[in-house]
This record gives structure tokens, C-alpha cells and sequence, in this order.
């Protein structure tokens, strides 16, 4: 062998090693950041959990040679739906200090039944992906080159580019499942909305006070304002000594001599 083809071997196995450590610890980041995002009682930060949680998968995408993917990782579900998430936990009330006290009998013992289902109903799909055909998708095949293992046509379908072909297949054979994941956010929005409404309790608009009507003018508020008149008129003394007082009799002589 001469020198460069076995430097290239040894460069060839250093990085096959740095990318296993890599992905040990990226791995158990990962794992760690999830467990941490469903354990945490705070929802502010259970979705700063699911942020790294979701930075570690883009940098899975990134080892896989998918640097699209990559990029759309961190653009859309950690920059928009995490952003989305939290939105609606402040719309919800939910602060810094508050935590979710509501709680289901057996809970606990549901919550493990359905991870056990949900870890079998996955192992039986993934079923094909272990061992040899773990290196390639389902339709390549998985031929020994070398100590490596080669996928049959992977080059091919990467031949104008990563971005080409995951648009292909978003919209060919995932054109569907595409079209519903946008539905279920926007319905999750709507839901915010809906949770986040505030509704008027109808014991505090019975407890207001009665706004003061203005006064109108008419026939019956001048009577009313006669009235008043007379009784505040009425309940003076002066003018009650003065009704009470006998007539001046000087005035009514003088009458009948101008008469006569």
C-alpha cells in the first residue's frame, strides 16, 4: 500500500472513531434533554429543554451529510414552533413559578403502560433498519465495500443535491403527511386562542352599579321642578309669616276715598 492510500485509511478510521464519540455524546445530550423537558414541573423550562433537545437531532441530520435538514431543524422547530409553544404558555397564564398541580388518578402507571406500547410499536417498525441495513434507507440496497458497508443508489439520488431530493420526496410520497402536520398547528393555534380567551363573569357585570340617566326636558320634569319649587318655598318661615299676615288696611282706605 503506499504511503497516501494508508494515511487516507488511517485519516478514514480516526474520523469513523471522532464520529462515534460524537455521536455518544451528542446521543446521551439528546436523551438527557428530553427526559429533563418531561420531568421539569416549570413549562417555561420544559421548552428551553425541547430547544436543546431539538438542536441535538439538527446535529444529527448534520453527521448524516443532510445539512438541509439540518438548518430546517433550527430555523423551523426550534426558531418558530418552540417560539409558538411559548406564546402559548404566556397566553395561558402559565408563569416562571407556576406549575401544572392537576393530576389523574393512576396516571403514572398509564404513563408507562403507553411508553412500553409506543417503544414496541416502534421496534416493529424500525424492525428492518438493524444491523446491516441500518446504513442506507429502506429502498437501497446494503453491499460490503471494503470494511464499510455502500448504499446502492444513494449517490445517485443525491446526485443534484440534498435540498432536491427531500423536496422530491416532501412532495411526492410525504405530500400528505406534510399537508396534515400544518393542519394539527394550525389547529394548536386555534386552541390557543380559544384556552387564552378571557370570558366576563356575569356575577360582576349584576354587581355594577346602574349608570345615573340624564334628565330630560318635558312636561313632567317641569311639574317636578314646579313642585320642588313650591315645597322648598313652603318649608321657609319667612314666607310663611308673610302669607299669614293680615292685609294692610291704610291701603284699602285710601281706595275708597279715590272712589268716592
Amino acid at each position: 500500500m503506499t504511503p497516501v492510500l494508508a494515511q487516507a485509511a488511517e485519516a478514514a478510521q480516526a474520523s469513523g472513531s471522532a464520529e462515534l464519540y460524537a455521536f455518544v455524546i451528542i446521543g446521551a445530550l439528546s436523551l438527557g434533554s428530553a427526559i429533563a423537558m418531561v420531568m421539569m414541573r416549570n413549562a417555561v423550562h420544559s421548552a428551553l429543554m425541547l430547544v436543546l433537545n431539538l438542536f441535538t437531532i439538527a446535529a444529527f441530520y448534520a453527521m448524516l451529510e443532510a445539512q438541509f435538514l439540518a438548518v430546517i431543524q433550527i430555523i423551523v422547530y426550534a426558531g418558530a414552533i418552540v417560539v409558538l409553544f411559548l406564546f402559548v404558555i404566556m397566553l395561558l397564564g402559565v408563569g416562571g413559578g407556576q406549575a401544572f398541580t392537576g393530576r389523574l388518578r393512576g396516571q403514572k402507571v398509564a404513563a408507562v403502560l403507553l411508553g412500553l406500547a409506543l417503544f414496541s410499536v416502534l421496534a416493529g417498525i424500525t424492525g428492518p433498519y438493524w444491523g446491516e441495513a441500518a446504513a442506507c434507507n429502506l429502498p437501497f440496497e446494503v453491499r460490503a465495500e471494503g470494511d464499510g458497508l455502500l448504499c446502492e443508489g444513494l449517490a445517485e439520488a443525491n446526485a443534484e443535491g440534498n435540498v432536491r431530493g427531500v423536496g422530491l420526496l416532501i412532495f411526492t410520497d410525504y405530500v400528505w403527511p406534510f399537508e396534515v402536520m400544518s393542519v394539527l398547528l394550525v389547529i394548536a393555534a386555534l386552541g390557543a386562542m380559544v384556552l387564552g380567551k378571557r370570558y366576563e363573569d356575569p356575577a360582576d357585570v349584576v354587581d355594577q352599579p346602574a349608570a345615573a340617566v340624564p334628565a330630560t326636558r318635558g312636561p313632567s320634569t317641569a311639574g317636578t321642578a314646579s313642585a320642588s319649587a313650591a315645597g322648598s318655598a313652603a318649608d321657609e318661615p319667612g314666607a310663611r309669616a308673610e302669607d299669614a299676615s293680615p292685609p294692610d288696611t291704610d291701603d284699602e282706605d285710601d281706595v275708597r276715598g279715590e272712589g268716592r
